[in-house]
């Protein structure tokens, strides 16, 4: 005999029940899922399905089996997510255009630059803990857990990596910058915009795969830049100071690339788990 129970209590005629439930009534529509999720997968076994009626209370079934997966999908996913590392990736395009405006311009007008860096650094910090924190109070995750850290570190990272030459550049009191830094924080641009573009398609999938190639191709670009313009930095450079200021700052350039190349990664590796 198929009849309804109430979450908190047996009724004969649920849907003239309007008792509140403290009293063994229904779950009202008002009622958060996440804990009537929680209700069920303390209720026992899963014989229990969760129905609505017309007149809009919630009450559980006998007829059929309730699985784990099935609680799972009735429950809120938190999908702010998302927007989060969308907040983070559009600071790094900033910061990668003020890094590429701070070399292409005269020394004396570095600072502006580098302080605008820091901001967005800044910025992006109190975004990435965001994120963390809403990772510790979240039941449901659109995302693995650790892809959702990963990905957030990463994308920090190159920020960090982004404020960390334009520091140096301050400190190194440097001089007009070579072709080779020029052509590095070029390619560094155009690969922060395009890993941009595909942490905006991720909550939807479009594209995603395409966009990380060619994040990919630009880092070996870059490499091969890197490579050429420090063979050229030792073989015509002889004062040894300036040869170490500028190693260091092709060195960070690199490795901005690298951990560019890491976030296309994580997004080909949830790409894949979500195809």
């Amino acid at each position: 005999m198929d009849f309804a129970e109430d979450l908190r209590g047996n009724d004969e005629d649920p849907g003239s029940d309007h008792r509140p439930d403290d009293e063994g009534g229904g779950i009202e529509p008002g009622d958060r899922l996440d804990e009537i999720g929680l209700r069920l997968l303390g209720r026992g076994h899963g014989r229990r399905k969760l129905v609505a009626l017309a007149e809009g209370r919630y009450v559980l079934r006998r007829s059929t089996t309730l699985t784990r997966e099935e609680i799972v999908r009735l429950l809120p996913r938190e999908e702010e997510f998302f927007d989060l590392f969308v907040a983070v990736a559009q600071r790094n395009t900033v910061a990668a255009q003020h890094l590429r405006d701070l070399f292409d311009g005269p020394p004396e007008r570095r600072i502006a630059r580098v302080e605008a860096i820091k901001r967005l650094e800044h910025e992006a910090d109190q975004v990435t803990h965001e994120v963390v924190n809403r990772l510790d109070r979240t039941f449901i995750t659109p995302l693995d857990r650790e892809d959702i850290h990963q990905l957030a570190s990463d994308l920090d990272d190159v920020m960090d990596a982004i404020d960390g030459t334009a520091r140096r550049s301050q400190i190194f009191h440097l001089g007009l910058a070579p072709p080779g830094v020029k052509q590095l924080t070029e390619v560094i641009q155009r690969m922060v915009g395009v890993l941009a573009e595909a942490v905006g398609r991720l909550k939807k999938g479009d594209d995603v795969m395409k966009y990380g190639i060619e994040a990919k191709k630009l880092e070996e670009e870059g490499d091969a830049i890197y490579q050429e313009a420090l063979g050229r930095l030792f073989e015509t450079e002889r004062d040894a100071i300036e040869v170490i200021k500028w190693k260091e700052i092709y060195d960070s350039l690199e490795l901005t690339l690298d951990q560019g190349e890491d976030v296309a990664n994580v997004l080909e590796s949830i790409t894949l788990k979500h195809a």
